[in-house]
């Protein structure tokens, strides 16, 4: 999904410096920002979210702090292509083409880490298992291949407050970025991404509706993937 923003007018604006269209021509600025250990507000396919290294605890950190964000809270992280995700996380139980199926796109898929994940330990410490996200947004995309590793990513804004699907959304809190990518209003509203747990063989379990819960669902019955049932 191409971001047309080309007629963006992110001048008057702009009071911080701080704004760039999320355009190819700017990407190579976002990727050294992230290198750099900075904190980016980007589109997605749902929504704006601050996006950092995911290896990078400090960039974490400050994710968590801009946020308010209780460290208890896991990040999902962003990839820019399906086939990277086995770098980070356990896919070998799944379907062939299941992935394929579903990513890219406004889902995030909970997978186990497993041991021969290349994530840094401190992000999320004691759980076990990661939210994996390929946004159908080319901008984001290009910036996760060229960072060389996997972006922490989370919606762009206070915790607890209404998600942001426009900059003006969140900016009270441009100041603490790096810089802040515009991609216009985005029109998918505020439901955010469907969240599914596929840490199971066979099994899928909807942690979070989201904007896509019933393309998601209809997607992993074709491929025999069957909801968990919990018992009691």
């Amino acid at each position: 999904m191409a971001l047309n923003v080309e007629n963006y007018d992110v001048g008057v604006e702009n009071k911080l410096g701080l704004i760039r269209s999320a355009t190819e021509s700017n990407a190579d600025e976002a990727i050294e920002a992230l290198k750099a250990g900075k904190v980016i507000a980007v589109p997605t396919d749902t929504l704006y979210g601050f996006a950092c290294d995911a290896c990078s605890s400090e960039a974490v950190n400050r994710i968590y702090d801009i946020k308010g964000r209780k460290h208890t809270s896991p990040l999902a992280i962003c990839v820019g292509d399906v086939s990277d995700i086995e770098h980070f996380a356990v896919t070998d139980h799944l379907p062939h083409g299941l992935l394929d199926s579903l990513l890219p796109g406004p889902v995030t898929i909970v997978l186990g880490r497993g041991e021969s994940s290349i994530l840094e330990k401190s992000l999320n410490p004691g759980l076990d298992s990661i939210g994996v996200r390929v946004p159908d947004s080319d901008f984001i995309r290009i910036i996760a291949r060229g960072s060389g590793s996997a972006l922490a990513l989370t919606s762009a804004n206070l915790s607890g407050q209404p998600s942001s699907v426009s900059i003006k959304d969140f900016e009270n809190l441009w100041e603490h970025c790096a810089y802040v990518y515009e991609g216009g209003v985005l029109p998918a509203g505020r439901a955010g991404s469907t969240v599914v747990d596929l840490t199971k063989p066979g099994k899928y379990r909807i942690l979070r509706p989201g904007s896509a819960k019933e393309e998601t669902v209809a997607i992993l019955e074709n491929y025999s993937v069957l909801e968990e049932v919990l018992s009691g």
